[in-house]
Parts: structure tokens; C-alpha cells; sequence
């Protein structure tokens, strides 16, 4: 097997525009020739698909997908630049074939990793730090581990860095980027949500609290009324009178 060099798979990518990855899988199956891994390129639909992918998708499709024994449902928008491709089977296709993905994938939160807040990011960076197998490591050390760490942990929460249930070899985003390359648009998925049967929801268990009742308001004890002043006169004359 031919050695790959980093130059040889950065000048495949400038002439095709696929990713890395496959430049780098294309040249090692073509022991190196430039010409068979473009052939090898565009045989799985990942030639120019960096260039494509610059291009507006503004149409597209809703697909609903029920899993078998309607406890799992999953809404899924795919889009496409023109409506003529919006209409194409090989699109329907796709969007039932990541419904599926993404009824199969329960941990699955994002489309892909930029989806992700900041916020959360910087908070799992915290919580991985603070772990107790990287407490005497090196700083510099830790810090890779970390981010490592974190890697990992994102792409496990995006749909398109998921291996492709049909298909272990390749990722539901090189999926996408193949349909995208057969119908010769810019093909993407924006966004999904999946619905679970008796999944909880924080706005359903904040509905279902009780409202606490008020505390009463603290009540003063009554002081005791005193005797009128005519009254307490008149007890002092009788005194005077018995003496």
C-alpha cells in the first residue's frame, strides 16, 4: 500500500472539494493515482460537495416518520435549493432514511456540533476538568485529554456525525452530501425533533405542580379595650361613699 501523504490529500481535496477523510480513503484505495481517486470520489457522490454546500437551500421537505408500534415519531426538515429537486423521490428518501437515524439514536440532540450553545460547551469543558483521573496530570496534558474528551462527547449529541445505521462505513453527513451530489444541489438538514410516548417534558411537570397557597398574613393579638373614663369615675365616688 502506497504511503499518503498530507500534500497529496490537501490537492485532491482543492480539485474535488470532498473532505479529508475521503480524499484520504480515496487515495489509499487508489494506491495514490489522482485520477482513479476523483473517479472513486464521484462514484460515492463526494466530489464538489464543499462547493455546493456554499450554495443557498431555501427549499425542501417536512418528513414525518412513526416508528413500529407508534411509541416513537420523529419530524425531520430537509432542504434543497430549487423546488423541482423538493419533489424528487431520491430526497424523500433521504429524509425517511434519517427520520429513521434519528428514531434510532435517543441520545442524538443537534444536527451537527456549531448547533450546539456555547454555554453548554464551556460547561462540560468545566466538568471534565474537574474529574479525578486528571488531577495530577500536567496542565498541558490535561488540556488535550480535555478537549479530547469533549470531542467525543459533542459528536455523540449530532445527527451528522452518527454512523449511518445502514451503513457502519459512512456517516449520516457524507449520506446527505451523496444525495446532495446526485441531485447535483446543495442538500442539508437543518433541523428534527423526536417525540417519545410518556416522555417527560419540564413545561408538562411544571404545569402539573400545585401552586403553593399564600401564607397567611400574621394576625395581632386585639389589645384589651379600656373602660370608659365616665366609668372608671364613678367607680372612684363609690369608694369615697363606703369609707
Amino acid at each position: 500500500m502506497a504511503d499518503i501523504t498530507t500534500k497529496q490529500i490537501q490537492e485532491l481535496r482543492a480539485r474535488t472539494g470532498a473532505g479529508i477523510k475521503d480524499c484520504k480513503a480515496a487515495l489509499v484505495d487508489s494506491e495514490g493515482d489522482f485520477t482513479k481517486a476523483t473517479e472513486y470520489l464521484r462514484q460515492k457522490g463526494l466530489a464538489s460537495a464543499v462547493k455546493k454546500a456554499s450554495r443557498a437551500a431555501t427549499e425542501g421537505i417536512v418528513h414525518s416518520y412513526i416508528h413500529f408500534g407508534s411509541r416513537i415519531g420523529v419530524l425531520v426538515e430537509v432542504n434543497c435549493e430549487t423546488d423541482f429537486v423538493a419533489r424528487r423521490e431520491e430526497l424523500k428518501e433521504l429524509a425517511d432514511s434519517v427520520a429513521k437515524q434519528i428514531a434510532a439514536s435517543p441520545n442524538v440532540e443537534y444536527v451537527s456540533v456549531s448547533d450546539i450553545p456555547a454555554s453548554f460547551v464551556e460547561k462540560e469543558k468545566q466538568i471534565e476538568a474537574g474529574k479525578d483521573d486528571l488531577a495530577s496530570k500536567p496542565a498541558a496534558i490535561r488540556d488535550k485529554i480535555v478537549l479530547g474528551r469533549i470531542e467525543k462527547r459533542l459528536k455523540e449529541l449530532c445527527l451528522l456525525d452518527q454512523p449511518y445505521i445502514k451503513d457502519q462505513s459512512i456517516t449520516v453527513d457524507e449520506l446527505v452530501k451523496q444525495t446532495g451530489a446526485k441531485l447535483s444541489e446543495n442538500v442539508k438538514v437543518r433541523r428534527f425533533v423526536r417525540f417519545v410516548v410518556g416522555e417527560e417534558v419540564e413545561s408538562d411537570n411544571a404545569a402539573e405542580a400545585p401552586a403553593e397557597a399564600p401564607a397567611p398574613a400574621p394576625v395581632e393579638a386585639a389589645a384589651p379595650a379600656e373602660a370608659p373614663k365616665e366609668e372608671k369615675k364613678d367607680k372612684k365616688d363609690d369608694k369615697k361613699k363606703k369609707k
